[in-house]
Protein backbone atom coordinates (compact mmCIF):
# COMPACT_ATOMS: atom_id res chain seq x y z
CA UNK A 1 0.00 0.00 0.00
CA UNK A 2 2.91 2.17 0.68
CA UNK A 3 4.44 1.56 -2.46
CA UNK A 4 1.15 3.03 -4.79
CA UNK A 5 1.17 6.23 -2.87
CA UNK A 6 4.73 6.74 -3.34
CA UNK A 7 4.04 6.04 -7.22
CA UNK A 8 1.04 8.54 -6.98
CA UNK A 9 3.34 10.80 -5.47
CA UNK A 10 6.31 10.99 -7.74
CA UNK A 11 4.35 11.65 -10.94
CA UNK A 12 2.23 14.65 -9.26
CA UNK A 13 5.96 15.68 -7.38
CA UNK A 14 7.62 15.66 -11.09
CA UNK A 15 4.61 17.74 -12.57
CA UNK A 16 4.79 20.22 -10.16
CA UNK A 17 8.24 21.15 -10.34
CA UNK A 18 7.95 20.75 -13.98
CA UNK A 19 5.28 23.29 -14.08
CA UNK A 20 7.33 25.72 -11.26
CA UNK A 21 10.68 25.35 -13.47
CA UNK A 22 8.97 26.39 -17.03
CA UNK A 23 7.01 28.98 -15.33
CA UNK A 24 10.11 30.53 -13.67
CA UNK A 25 12.21 30.46 -16.95
CA UNK A 26 9.66 32.42 -19.04
CA UNK A 27 10.52 35.49 -17.03
CA UNK A 28 12.69 37.95 -18.85
CA UNK A 29 14.08 40.96 -17.12
CA UNK A 30 14.09 42.59 -20.56
CA UNK A 31 10.53 42.60 -20.98
CA UNK A 32 10.92 45.56 -17.86
CA UNK A 33 12.97 48.11 -19.93
CA UNK A 34 10.58 47.43 -22.90
CA UNK A 35 7.57 48.36 -20.78
CA UNK A 36 9.44 51.23 -19.31
CA UNK A 37 11.20 53.38 -21.93
CA UNK A 38 12.21 56.35 -20.51
CA UNK A 39 13.31 59.79 -22.48
CA UNK A 40 16.40 60.81 -23.73
CA UNK A 41 18.13 63.82 -23.67
CA UNK A 42 20.88 64.86 -26.12
CA UNK A 43 22.54 67.26 -27.84
CA UNK A 44 23.18 70.59 -25.63
CA UNK A 45 24.01 73.17 -27.96
CA UNK A 46 26.55 75.13 -25.55
CA UNK A 47 29.26 73.71 -23.96
CA UNK A 48 29.11 72.02 -20.72
CA UNK A 49 31.69 72.83 -18.20
CA UNK A 50 34.81 70.45 -17.87
CA UNK A 51 38.29 70.68 -16.44
CA UNK A 52 40.81 71.46 -17.65
CA UNK A 53 39.15 73.74 -20.31
CA UNK A 54 36.65 75.40 -18.18
CA UNK A 55 34.89 76.73 -20.65
CA UNK A 56 32.51 79.35 -20.48
CA UNK A 57 28.91 80.44 -22.03
CA UNK A 58 28.20 83.83 -22.70
CA UNK A 59 25.21 85.81 -20.55
CA UNK A 60 21.42 84.81 -21.69
CA UNK A 61 22.98 82.45 -24.72
CA UNK A 62 20.20 81.18 -26.53
CA UNK A 63 21.02 77.26 -26.31
CA UNK A 64 18.65 74.18 -27.58
CA UNK A 65 18.71 70.46 -26.73
CA UNK A 66 16.91 67.50 -28.03
CA UNK A 67 14.12 65.07 -26.60
CA UNK A 68 13.43 61.45 -27.74
CA UNK A 69 10.16 61.18 -29.33
CA UNK A 70 8.13 59.27 -27.44
CA UNK A 71 8.56 61.53 -24.65
CA UNK A 72 5.25 63.77 -24.30
CA UNK A 73 6.27 67.26 -24.78
CA UNK A 74 3.64 68.20 -22.58
CA UNK A 75 5.26 66.97 -19.64
CA UNK A 76 9.37 68.87 -20.48
CA UNK A 77 10.10 70.89 -17.07
CA UNK A 78 13.39 73.01 -17.36
CA UNK A 79 14.68 74.50 -14.53
CA UNK A 80 18.20 76.12 -13.49
CA UNK A 81 18.98 76.77 -9.15
CA UNK A 82 15.29 76.06 -8.41
CA UNK A 83 13.54 78.46 -11.25
CA UNK A 84 12.37 77.37 -13.80
CA UNK A 85 13.16 78.05 -17.43
CA UNK A 86 10.59 79.60 -20.30
CA UNK A 87 11.09 77.06 -23.22
CA UNK A 88 9.82 76.37 -26.82
CA UNK A 89 9.37 72.87 -27.85
CA UNK A 90 9.31 72.15 -32.03
CA UNK A 91 8.50 68.34 -32.20
CA UNK A 92 8.92 65.90 -35.28
CA UNK A 93 8.75 62.49 -35.98
CA UNK A 94 12.00 61.98 -34.40
CA UNK A 95 12.28 64.01 -31.35
CA UNK A 96 11.46 67.17 -29.44
CA UNK A 97 14.03 70.50 -29.79
CA UNK A 98 13.95 72.77 -27.08
CA UNK A 99 15.24 76.39 -27.07
CA UNK A 100 15.63 78.85 -24.15
CA UNK A 101 17.51 81.65 -23.21
CA UNK A 102 19.53 81.82 -20.15
CA UNK A 103 18.07 84.30 -17.71
CA UNK A 104 20.51 87.26 -17.23
CA UNK A 105 20.54 86.88 -13.20
CA UNK A 106 22.84 83.84 -14.19
CA UNK A 107 25.24 85.94 -14.98
CA UNK A 108 28.76 85.17 -14.03
CA UNK A 109 27.94 81.74 -11.79
CA UNK A 110 27.65 78.15 -12.49
CA UNK A 111 24.34 76.64 -12.86
CA UNK A 112 22.94 73.28 -13.85
CA UNK A 113 20.43 72.87 -15.71
CA UNK A 114 18.23 70.12 -15.01
CA UNK A 115 15.14 68.72 -17.78
CA UNK A 116 12.79 65.92 -17.15
CA UNK A 117 9.98 64.50 -18.72
CA UNK A 118 7.49 61.84 -18.88
CA UNK A 119 7.06 58.84 -21.36
CA UNK A 120 3.71 59.21 -23.48
CA UNK A 121 3.15 55.67 -22.49
CA UNK A 122 2.68 54.25 -19.65
CA UNK A 123 4.49 57.54 -17.91
CA UNK A 124 8.12 56.57 -17.22
CA UNK A 125 10.15 59.68 -16.63
CA UNK A 126 13.70 60.08 -16.39
CA UNK A 127 16.11 63.28 -15.10
CA UNK A 128 19.01 64.66 -16.70
CA UNK A 129 21.39 67.72 -16.42
CA UNK A 130 24.43 69.64 -17.41
CA UNK A 131 26.54 72.32 -15.79
CA UNK A 132 27.47 75.19 -17.24
CA UNK A 133 29.73 78.15 -16.46
CA UNK A 134 28.17 81.94 -17.44
CA UNK A 135 30.81 84.25 -18.02
CA UNK A 136 30.54 87.73 -16.56
CA UNK A 137 29.76 90.55 -18.82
Amino acid sequence: MDMKVTTLYNPALFMAVLLFSSTASAYDPGMVEEVCKKPQFRDLSIPIYQEPEKTEVAPESVFTFLVSSWADPHSIKLTAKNENIDFTVESNNSFHRVKAKLPAAFTGQYVRINVSAKAAALGCSDINGWLIKVAEK
